[in-house]
């Protein structure tokens, strides 16, 4: 995602009785040297590092680039690097930001409702130590990825479902925290690094021994881990990724067989349909055909 977006969401009596409900969610890239924030939001989450803010949900924001600081009125101020997210509480004073060098993506959300409650204040989590290391890991980056692009859809009965994402993000952070300690291997972290960028940039084309490098890990090593850890060598696992990528798109998109193939990554829409229908059987329009009910 390169593109800034953000939404506040109108809840109504229906999300209530849901119990959980979003009630803002975004993306945001802060280059180097820029203002932050960068977008324009409502009066009531204006955020200025001087004053701080409080704000009446709970947020969970996700830093996926760069590195910055946070602090709270519960918490010591806090280092955040790549791979951090921190939780906002409803009624506490916070501010946070990113360093003007490095600037930094964030991802956000904010809910609230009975049910949210219930799961912040029972022990999962701790308001007192807000900050937690997720590593750069790809399902966080996905499931934001699918919450935001959910909202933009805005598909009939999506505020359950971007309910249901908001359970998987909080589910997640509750795993990495119980179990912070079984996260530690060496080479499993260089690779779930590797998935977290190959995710990031699935639809570019990638040098698979650049990559290797950036980790850094000698390229025969990262692929010999990387196929151990996903099953898949680093460049199958790509081209899965954009394969997948295109039949979401096929199945709930009005885009053409050209724009699809573009959006994915690929240069020519005739090597796009070859690998597409090597891999599924049929070419992407009937696979599209097949699947229409789903657009309708």
């Amino acid at each position: 995602m390169h593109t800034n977006y953000f939404k506040y969401l109108n809840i109504t009596p229906v999300e209530e009785r849901w119990g959980l409900y979003v009630t803002t969610t975004g993306y945001s890239r802060i280059a180097p040297n820029d203002d932050y924030p960068n977008t324009e939001h409502p009066p009531s989450h204006h955020l200025t590092w001087n004053r701080g803010r409080i704000l009446n949900d709970y947020y969970v924001v996700f830093i996926s680039k760069g590195k910055g600081v946070f602090g709270s009125a519960l918490s010591s101020p806090a280092d955040i690097v790549a791979g951090n997210c921190f939780l906002l509480y409803p009624g506490v004073w916070h501010r946070y930001k990113p360093e003007q060098r490095s600037g930094w993506e964030e991802y956000w959300i904010g809910f609230n409702g009975y049910y949210a409650r219930q799961l912040m204040e029972n022990g999962f989590f701790d308001n007192k130590n807000p900050v937690i290391d997720l590593g750069l890991n790809k399902d966080m980056l996905v499931l934001f990825r699918s919450l935001i692009e959910q909202v933009q859809q805005a598909l009939t009965g999506y505020p359950q479902q971007i309910a249901g994402i908001t359970l998987q993000i909080l589910g997640l952070i509750s795993n990495i925290i119980q179990h912070r300690d079984n996260h530690n291997d060496p080479t499993s972290k260089l690779i779930a690094k590797a998935k977290f960028i190959i995710h990031e940039s699935f639809e570019n084309a990638l040098d698979m021994e650049k990559l290797a490098r950036e980790l850094p890990m000698g390229y025969v090593s990262f692929r010999k881990a990387f196929k151990k850890i996903t099953g898949e060598s680093p460049n199958q696992y790509h081209l899965n990724l954009r394969m997948e990528r295109a039949k979401d798109l096929l199945t709930s998109t009005v885009l053409n067989i050209n724009e699809i193939a573009d959006q994915t990554g690929f240069d020519s829409v005739f090597y796009f349909s070859k690998l597409f229908k090597k891999k599924h059987g049929i070419p992407p329009s009937v696979y599209r055909n097949n699947h229409e009910k789903v657009i309708e």
